[in-house]
This record gives C-alpha cells, structure tokens and sequence, in this order.
C-alpha cells in the first residue's frame, strides 16, 4: 500500500435538498440590498381625507417620528476616520509609536557598543536597523495568536397575549325607546315613594303641594342642578381654552429679574371686558374679602355729558369669560365695597346721590337696600363707598362721600335705610390780608372726592376734595377738621393709609403728584411727580414701603421706597391710547388688577423683583404681630432717611385726639 493514501483529504458529498430552488448564474449573481428604516411598514402613507373647505380630497401629509421605536441606545466611544478627532488621534499614536522605535533603537545601539566596544554611533545604528526584522513584516499572523471568533446569537421575550373575546351586538331606536321607559318608570316609582314618605311625615302648616309636585314632572333644564352643573362645564371650558395664561398666572418667573437688581416687570394675564361695557368706563375696583378670586367692578361715566345707566359685574379668576354676578343699576356706579364679614353684602355708591346694597346671594337685579329723599340721599355723586366693623349692636352700617360736602353714615335697619350726616366739609379760603396760620374764613361746603379710614384708630379718616386739601378728621368731631394738609392744587383722587404703618398715608392728585405724608405732619415728607395725571393709588398688602399709582397715559408705576425712594422700580404701559382709572392689590396671589375708561380691566402679575416681600406672606394670608412689627421697622428706616429730625419712636395713633 501507498503511504500516501494516509495523508489524502476527507471525501465530501454535496446534497441538494429537494426545496432549493434551481438559479442560473446570472440569477445568482444579483445581489439583493437590505436596509433597516425607522418607518413603521404597517403605516398607511397614502391616506386621503375629504377637504370640506376646498370640496375636495387631499392627501394628508407624511407620518412624524410618532412611529419610530427605539429598542435599544447605547453611546460609543468610535470616531469617524474622517473627522478631526479621528485624525488627531492616528497622529498622536503615530507619534508614540516612532518614539517607541527611536528609544527602542537607541538601547540595541547601547547594548551594541557594550558588547562590540565603542564605535561610530551612526554605523551602529544602521547595523542595528538592518538587523531588525518583524515577524509580520508580510502581514502574517501566527497561529498561536488567533482567536476564536463566537458565533452571533440572537434573544427574545415571548410574553403570553391578552385575552381576547368576540362579542356583537345591534342597537335600535325600539331598544334605546324601552330602556328610556324603564329607567322613566322607575324615576317615577321612587318619585311616587318619596312623596308618599313626605306626606305620612309631613307638618300640618303644609296643606297642599309645591309648585313642581303639581305639574307632576320637573323642569330639570332650569333647574339649581343644571345650573351649578353648567357652571362648573363652563369654567372648564374656559380654563382649558386659556391653559397657556393659568400656566403662566400660576408658574411664570420673570428670569431677567436675577440680572437687574431693583428692577422688574409686569406680565399682562386677562383683561375682562363685555360688549354691554365698551362705551362705560372703569369707576371702581374691589376684592372680595375671603374669596381672593372674586372681584367686583363698576361701570359709569366721570363725563357729565354722558350719563347713562351702570353696571355691576362680580368676575372671577376661574371664569375670566364671563361674570359671576351682574347688576345694573338707573344711574352710573361710582363706587363699590364688600361687607369684611357679610360677605355676599355689597354697598354701591352712584352718580344721582343714591346709594344701595346688593346681596349676590339673590337672584332678582335689585337692591334690598336703596337710599331715597324721604329717608336721607346726596344730592351730587356718591365718590367712594366703606363698610366699617360690625359694632356691638350688632348693627350693620357703612360711610360714604360725595361732592355735596357731606361725608354720611348709613345705618341699615329692618326696613330701609338711615342716613346721618357725619362730617360737613366746610371750604377754607385764605383771607388776602391776613396769613392763613392766624385767620381763615369759613364758607360753603367742599366737594369731598374720597376719603379712607385709619387701620388702628377707626374713628380718624382722611379726606380729600377737589380743591386739592387733606383734611384729617374723626368720627367724635364732626363739627371741625383735626388737621389740614395743603399740598396739592387740583383735585385729589386718592388717599390710602398704610397698611402697616398708622401714621403714615398717601395721596395722590390731578396735579401729576403723589405724596406720601405724616398725619402729625403738615407737610409732606416725600413727593413724586409722575407726569401725568394720577388716578389712583394702592398700597402693597404684604410690604409697608411698596405701593402702586396709575396714570392717565396708560402707564402703572410701582415703587418701593427701600429699593429706590426717587424712582419707580418698574414703571409699564400697559394700555394704548386710554386713561388708567383705578388700580387694587391682590391679597392672596402677586397680581393687581387696572381699570381703563374703555370698560376694561386688566390683570397684571409682578415679577420677582417687585414681590420680593410677598414670600414671607403666611399661606392663609393672615399678617403676624411680628410681621406687622418688621413693616413698620423698614418704614420708619426710609423715613429716617429722608428726614432725620422725624420723631418715629411711637409709631401707635394716638386715640385722644383733642379738637384744635
């Protein structure tokens, strides 16, 4: 035998499996690509809709990336060979790499010259390259050095699938029809139930049915259900049309803030207005005491000429659409205040001298109160409106002023109400030949044009009047004014005591000024000349040195003396060819509201600088002892600034006050 028959390879066998198809070369020599696509095959991309505005069919428009599913995401560490990265990165091993070979070379070099003895370093060097071979110099790879490559293996999840039932069914109008009588004769049975309950328990004062149990059936459309239902329906609407605005009331941070210090802004949330407003103008503004989304504004007119009837609308934040409440009244609405304990009580002050009260909780669009000749009424517009504390008599009752000189207490008894008079606002001329400090003249009455009482001393309230005087007076004195401020010379639209501290109050007047003064002060301590005529003023609920002033070009301008006691820290127009009628704070939320002569109010947020103390406010708003001790340690530091000699140790009203 041959010894090579030893070392001939195995024999093979190729077997065709029956199924394999039978391919000619050029068949075999086409090459099918295969790609992988992020879009999902079973996405119809050829849909058609009918277009009712053009009356035809268009085709919709591609799927987005709302089909593509990522299964797996993993960031590596590979460099695309053309990059730059890439190409640095093959430098500097390349560099590494001869630095190797050159030290590499440097040390056989060395060893050489130890062995063979010294020499010339050039010549050893070429021996040294000459003599040194790679063993993949041709690209070959050694056996001990492969590895083994492991196959590709592939791994899924099979999960179990939901179950899954065939049910059919048909519905007809003779199927809906039974079910409607079904459930119509049980509501009847439980209807006749009810009823015959009632009436084997029933009182012997009722003798007979009501209204609805007579007609058998009730009205459930107009019924208090409906109505609630619709009510809450409608603020849902509302508030989901207008998401981005609530986003914004609620969350919006003005970021520009952290960049600019004693500055800030005001962003524009809603602005309430109707069609039944458009040609009234914004006359008064008020809170809600305990509800602090709830806010009632009058509409009249201050133009003589146009006079017409007014309107009383009680908006809320949660429904800026359309308003809770709405009153008309004959005569244009001046001025408006709800009751701090009755809450559903608002008493309303008009341009004919009447004034009335309003309970929201009734349905009917009348007053339960109305002034009239007989029981006491102005005779000029009623400017402003207060509510005070209910006394120990338990007896409700509220002030009001109008430019008919008097400043009237109403009492509300069982039947009507009573009015007395509480204060005659005497006009004081300044004799030519004598100084006013030694003699005046009393003559006449002075158009009284608002007025506020003070937050500790109840019985000491400020007056103001179109002649431009502040008249500080007091319930127990209603036959002479306690001091008078001159400081103005047009008429003063507004005066606010702080809220915090009980000596000092504002002013505010047509002559461009705004005053800030102390009532055992003749004189003003600081004054700030707007520009422009200034509509009203209010003082900040949560800080004693921060209050805001509205103009008639349009602008709010808000200050806070212990930032800057000279200018405004944010100073905005906020409407476009109107006047700014009246403005008022928030108590439980950063926003103010504004009122234009164009029967529109607008709510503005304030930005992070410009609430700085709102932070400290408690959540339910209730304001500390403590608190209300540091406001008025912040005030009298502004004021100590300004003037110096001021004496600011006792900061208390003093209750006493003797008749000059």
């Amino acid at each position: 035998m041959d010894d090579d028959y030893l070392f001939h390879p195995p024999q093979t066998e190729v077997v065709k499996p029956d199924s394999q198809l039978d391919l000619t070369e050029e068949e075999l020599k086409v090459a099918h690509p295969r790609s992988i696509t992020w879009r999902d095959p079973n996405v119809p991309s050829n849909v058609c809709k009918f277009s009712f505005k053009e009356k035809k069919f268009k085709k919709d428009p591609p799927g987005s990336n709302a089909h593509l599913a990522v299964h797996f995401s993993m960031d590596g560490c590979m460099l695309h060979v053309g990059s730059e990265d890439a190409k640095a990165q093959l430098a500097r091993e390349e560099a590494k790499r001869d630095a190797e070979a050159e030290a590499e070379k440097r040390r056989k070099v060395a060893e050489t010259k130890a062995s063979a003895g010294a020499g010339d370093d050039d010549i050893m060097i070429e021996k040294v390259a000459a003599s040194d071979t790679s063993k993949n110099q041709f690209n070959y790879s050694e056996r001990a050095c492969q590895t083994f490559n492991n196959p590709l293996r592939q791994r899924w999840v099979s999960t179990q699938p939901p179950p899954m039932e065939t049910f059919t069914a048909s519905v007809t109008q003779w199927k809906i029809y039974d079910s409607y009588m079904a459930d119509f004769e049980a509501k009847r049975r439980q209807a006749a139930l009810d009823e015959e309950r009632r009436r084997r328990r029933g009182s012997s004062s009722k003798s007979g049915k009501s209204g609805a149990d007579a007609d058998g059936d009730e009205d459930v459309v107009h019924s208090a259900a409906m109505g609630s239902t619709l009510r809450v329906l409608e603020r849902m609407v509302n508030q989901n049309r207008e998401d981005e605005i609530y986003q914004d009331f609620k969350y919006w941070e003005d970021l520009s803030d952290t960049y600019r210090d004693g500055e800030g802004s005001l962003l524009p949330l809603w602005r309430f207005a109707s069609d039944r407003t458009k040609h009234k103008q914004v006359t008064s503004i008020a809170w809600h005491p305990k509800f602090t989304d709830l806010f009632a504004v009058g509409f009249g007119s201050y133009n003589f000429m146009q006079q017409g009837s007014g309107l009383i609308f009680c908006y809320s934040l949660k429904n800026t659409a359309y308003p809770e409440f709405t009153f008309s009244t004959e005569s244009g609405v001046m001025s408006v205040d709800w009751h701090p304990q009755h809450h559903a009580l608002l008493a309303v002050g008009c341009y004919d001298g009447t004034v009335q009260v309003f309970d929201v909780r009734k349905k009917e669009n009348k007053p339960i109160y109305i002034s009239t000749v007989r029981t006491g009424k102005h005779t000029d517009p009623v400017w402003q409106v207060c509510w005070q504390e209910e006394d120990l008599a338990k007896e409700l009752n509220f002030f009001s002023i109008s430019s008919d000189g008097r400043v009237a207490d109403w009492l509300m008894t069982n039947t009507e109400l009573k009015m007395e008079t509480v204060m005659s606002l005497k006009l004081i001329t300044k004799s030519e030949e004598a100084d006013f400090d030694e003699e005046a003249s009393l003559s006449g009455l002075a158009s009284g044009c608002c007025f506020d009482f003070n937050r500790v001393s109840e019985h000491l309230f400020i007056v103001g009047t179109e002649e431009g005087k502040l008249h500080k007076c007091s319930k127990a004195y209603s036959g002479q004014y306690l001091k008078t401020y001159e400081g103005h010379h047009m008429a003063v639209y507004g005066c606010k005591w702080n809220e915090f501290h009980p000596r000092i109050f504002l002013s505010c007047s047509a002559d461009w000024a705004v005053k800030l003064w102390d009532h055992n002060l003749s004189e003003p301590i600081m004054s700030f000349d707007l520009g422009e005529a200034v509509g009203d003023i209010a003082w900040s609920p949560y800080s004693s040195t921060v209050f805001c002033a509205v103009t008639s070009d349009g602008k709010v301008h808000v200050y806070d003396l212990s930032v800057n006691k000279h200018e405004p820290i944010a100073e905005q127009k906020v409407v476009k060819r109107s006047k700014l009628t009246h403005v008022v704070f928030n108590r439980g939320d950063p926003i103010i509201l504004v009122g234009d002569e164009r029967g529109g109010v607008i709510s503005l947020k304030l930005s992070p600088n410009l609430r700085k103390a709102w932070y400290a406010v408690p959540v339910d708003g209730k304001i500390t002892p403590e608190k209300t001790a540091e406001e008025i340690e912040r005030l009298n530091k502004v004021l100590a600034s300004v003037d110096s000699s001021m004496d600011l140790s006792d900061v208390k009203a003093d209750a006493s006050v003797e008749a000059k």
